[in-house]
């Protein structure tokens, strides 16, 4: 059996395009010998200080919750916990719409088999020092000029590489998710390669 190599992806509960990334992730484990590990960066302590507009401002104030409860549950039970947390809170959030809040966080916690109890660290700053450390650990090889996802994986080469992305909607599957895989593995693997873009035309897509 072929040695599965270890990907790390660091997510926001609240982004809708680290959502879908972490659904293509998963699909690539289907078909490349990769296993996906998750971790928790934050779009709040991101933008801390930085002069936002209202609206944004606001998404970012209600943010601190999802990812204080990762983190809590992280501490208590493992990181390996992540995996089925995020799940539960990203199919509340975005498939289904649900509004964000304490209700949504104690079904997730109760779907991932937590305790309910966990939900209190949403208002609390107790574990904040280990959300920053978590945050900083992902995109520090990446910078500050990018937010989620960040995926950090063996390149081809067997070296660590670091990027922001893919962001792609919807979520590519089966075969499909590991060609885009391997594409980016190939470019994010080029020495001083740094950015392939183009504007969006299109809202997130969940199917």
């Amino acid at each position: 059996m072929t040695e599965r190599g270890t990907v790390d992806m660091w997510f926001d509960p609240i982004c809708p395009w680290a959502w879908l990334t972490s659904r293509w992730l998963l699909e690539v484990e289907q078909v490349r010998p990769v296993r996906v590990n998750f971790h928790v960066m934050s779009l709040s302590v991101l933008n801390e200080g930085r002069d936002l507009p209202e609206q944004y401002q606001k998404l970012m104030e209600t943010g601190w919750g999802p990812v204080r409860i990762c983190i809590a549950a992280e501490q208590r039970y493992g990181s390996p916990v992540l995996r089925d947390l995020y799940t539960a809170l990203g199919t509340r959030i975005h498939p289904a719409g649900q509004e964000r809040g304490i209700d949504l966080y104690a079904e997730a916690l109760a779907e991932a088999g937590l305790d309910r109890d966990l939900v209190k660290a949403a208002v609390s700053s107790e574990y904040d020092e280990a959300l920053r450390a978590s945050h900083n650990a992902g995109m520090k090889p990446v910078g500050t000029d990018v937010g989620t996802p960040v995926i950090h994986a063996p390149g081809p080469d067997g070296t660590q590489v670091a990027f922001f992305g893919p962001v792609v909607t919807p979520a590519p599957k089966g075969e499909a998710a590991g060609r885009l895989w391997d594409g980016v593995l190939l470019v994010s693997g080029t020495p001083g390669f740094y950015e392939l873009k183009r504007s969006r035309e299109q809202d997130p897509i969940f199917d």
